[in-house]
């Protein structure tokens, strides 16, 4: 027997312990914000709601030994994606906690209150983070360095910290999707043969009025906020995150990032007098077990994907969706769901197309279906879909900063809807086709 497969094919099946978890986890999130009860997304703990769900996944298939399917649950649990994704939250974490402490956060706040019109300070973080996640390719290391900084900002100005939220990780995914050098983007050319410089034209066409149509609604609904108190800053207390933004558009990896970052708060603290060694040392450790939830959060996220992998489940999507495909149209919204609902599915929308990729190819030849197209749609729904996951990395990290529901984020994401509406339209439509494409019609 193929020891990567479960000797029992589950099918649909196999994603009841991810729908149980997601029912429970939402469930109770939503029926204690109804009944008015503050931090209602936390009276039942998202790590005891998976752990339900992977109890469920255990328990399937009873023919199978139960320590075969332990094996697999830690075997992905453990992988080095999750474990490298751990380490940045832990990170971000510790920078977070040793910055504040320093008095980086209230300084790098007041400096962007005193400057920037409140109307446009959560216009202003999603264009940063459009910048920024574009320059390094990742929305995991945009988020670490931008989330500290929106939160503060929309706490001290009164704004809408559920839109500042979401701000960032609109932001953030805009250069997931786009950038040159993102995985994403480098996965989805690859694995469908289509130059670079294609695929970013025709993303952007794409991305460019989500993202002003983006803009436009964080400045409605942003708030104008109230500003008021003592808007003192320190520009040498601000340092610590210029270097984090400028090594991570350098292309430094995000790990040692957030370590610059955190050396450099520590050392600035101490000399300006305002953290000694041991009061450096317990505000990153308070800002790691912040994160250390998150962390757990992930770990069990990624052990539950790899049983349901090894139900069937991941290849009884991928049959689904290719089967009901019958024309062009229907061969576009195939891969695009097909790369959505697996970033979904595994939490990843790297290895989502890497899976979608080669199916995608295919299916673009017998359609006549331009590559940069294809790498296009590949794209843009992994990363739009996986933006609106409640346990995707990024939505982890600002709901443990910031204690807002993710329920909140989610209702504002208006990037990741006008990305999803963008590529929609071009596929019912069919804009942006070839001379090629559209001579095969």
């Amino acid at each position: 027997m193929d020891e990567s497969r479960s000797s029992k094919r589950y099918g649909f099946i196999a994603f009841v312990p991810l729908l149980v978890f997601l029912a429970l986890y939402i469930g109770f999130g939503l029926f204690f914000t109804a009944q008015g009860v503050p931090k209602a997304f936390k009276q039942f703990p998202r790590h005891v709601a998976l752990l339900i769900g992977i109890f469920i996944a255990v328990l399937m298939n009873r023919k199978e030994k139960f320590g075969t399917k332990v094996d697999v649950f830690s075997k992905n649990a453990g992988n080095e994606g999750v474990m490298l994704i751990g380490l940045i939250y832990l990170l971000a974490g510790g920078f977070q906690g040793a910055a504040k402490a320093m008095g980086g956060v209230d300084s790098i706040v007041n400096l962007g209150l005193t400057y920037i019109p409140s109307a446009l300070l959560i216009p202003g973080v999603f264009l940063m983070s459009c910048f920024i996640s574009t320059a390094i390719g990742t929305s995991m290391g945009t988020i670490a360095a931008m989330a500290p900084i929106a939160i503060g900002v929309a706490t001290k100005s009164d704004l809408n910290l559920a839109v500042a939220c979401s701000a960032v990780i609109g932001g953030a995914y805009f250069g997931d999707n786009l950038s040159i050098i993102s995985d994403t983007t480098i996965s989805a050319t690859k694995g469908v043969g289509c130059e670079m410089k294609d695929k970013f034209r025709m993303n952007l066409l794409i991305a460019i009025p989500a993202a002003v149509f983006a803009f436009i609604l964080y400045a409605i609904m942003g708030g104008k906020g109230t500003i008021t108190g003592d808007l003192e800053f320190h520009l040498i207390r601000i340092i610590p995150y210029i270097v984090v933004l400028i090594t991570a558009l350098t292309g430094m990896n995000v790990v040692a990032v957030l370590f610059v970052g955190i050396v450099m708060a520590g050392l600035i603290g101490i000399l300006q007098g305002t953290l000694t060694f041991m009061t450096f040392v317990q505000s990153l450790g308070e800002g790691m077990e912040d994160m250390m939830s998150i962390t757990i959060v992930a770990i069990l996220i990624s052990g539950l994907i790899g049983l349901i992998k090894y139900y069937g489940g991941i290849d009884w999507l991928i049959n689904k969706i290719t089967s009901r495909i019958k024309s062009r149209k229907g061969a576009e919204y195939g891969i695009g769901l097909l790369s959505g609902l697996l970033s979904i599915s595994l939490v990843n929308n790297t290895i989502a197309i890497i899976i979608s990729a080669p199916i995608a190819k295919e299916i673009g030849f017998q359609y006549k279906i331009s590559p940069k197209r294809l790498a296009s749609l590949l794209d843009i729904f992994a990363c739009a879909f996986l933006a609106l996951c409640p346990h995707d990395g990024g939505m982890l990290i600002v709901t443990g900063l910031s204690g807002v529901a993710p329920t909140a984020v989610l209702a504002h994401s208006y990037y990741i809807f006008g990305l999803i509406a963008a590529a929609v339209i071009t596929i019912q439509l069919g804009l942006l086709r070839t001379k090629e494409e559209k001579a095969a019609i």
